[in-house]
């Protein structure tokens, strides 16, 4: 379900007139019915109190995945759902490896360096970078370094909020997230429109239809339950389950982008797609397995 949901809100950035507003007007949405929510749980959880690190931790978070946010909305705004989702969400596994095995010293075994292997070859088969540098599309070739960015920042903020978690209560350090995202995005918001007044390029941000509005909230909204499910389900099964389950959403991604909007030029290039898709998620599967 949360893999299907998370689809769907990537479909809705993706065909909004502009993303990054949609997200922003989502994010402060979702957060908007959290709030209440949130207040009521934690008084009658006994009113526990949040520590500077626990609050320093989310805050932290929710200016990375601020970033994740803007460098989404570039790449989308650039490319094709069926391969900047994909080369987003297998590139933070990669990234995640890379500091492990450099950073902290740790081996990877068999199925780990197997799952590397699968996730390299999946990824330069989506975007084929030999012939995105060699006289390529020059936006192409932009859409997959924001997409190659937003892996990173799904890493950064994935290790964040393993430390978070962690400390205290684990629905206290993920609620406070939600306002560090919105007053972030909010920010961000701002920054643009008055970037944009000052005549220095750029849409001025906030002219949104009514109907715009109300996508951007519902995906918004998608968002959160995406996110409650995963918890939910962590709760419920181990990681080696769970992870290559919520990652079966590349695959629905790239089905979606192909069939639903029309993203192959033909019906090898719609093979190419999927088949790379499937094997980014046998790599994240393999890592998962191999710790």
């Amino acid at each position: 379900m949360a893999a299907v949901i998370h689809v769907t809100w990537n479909v809705l950035l993706k065909t909004a007139g502009d993303p990054l507003d949609s997200a922003t007007v989502g994010i402060v949405a979702a957060t908007a019915v959290l709030a209440p929510i949130a207040l009521v749980a934690w008084g009658l959880a006994g009113r526990p109190a949040i520590s500077p690190q626990v609050a320093g931790l989310a805050v932290l978070s929710g200016v990375v995945e601020t970033a994740f946010f803007v460098l989404l909305s570039s790449a989308y705004r650039r490319g094709d759902l069926s391969t900047v989702y994909p080369t987003a969400r297998g590139t933070a596994p990669l990234v995640a490896v890379l500091i492990g095995v450099v950073v902290l010293g740790e081996r990877l075994g068999v199925a780990g360096a197997l799952g590397v292997a699968a996730l390299l070859a999946g990824l330069l088969l989506l975007q084929r970078p030999w012939r995105l540098w060699a006289g390529g599309d020059p936006t192409a070739r932009s859409a997959t370094l924001f997409a190659l960015a937003t892996g990173v920042a799904i890493a950064c903020y994935s290790a964040i909020d393993r430390v978070g978690i962690r400390l205290e209560d684990g629905w206290l350090y993920a609620v406070l997230i939600w306002p560090a995202m919105a007053t972030g995005l909010a920010l961000v918001w701002a920054g643009r429109r008055r970037w944009a007044s000052a005549g220095r390029g750029g849409r001025l941000p906030g002219a949104m239809a009514r109907r715009e509005v109300g996508r951007a909230a519902v995906g918004g909204l998608l968002i959160m339950a995406a996110y409650t499910l995963i918890l939910a389900a962590y709760t419920m099964a181990p990681l080696a389950v769970v992870s290559p389950l919520r990652e079966s959403a590349i695959v629905l991604a790239s089905a979606w982008g192909i069939v639903g909007l029309g993203e192959a030029t033909d019906r090898a290039d719609a093979l190419r797609r999927l088949g790379a898709a499937a094997v980014v998620v046998v790599g994240i599967a393999l890592l998962v397995a191999g710790g």
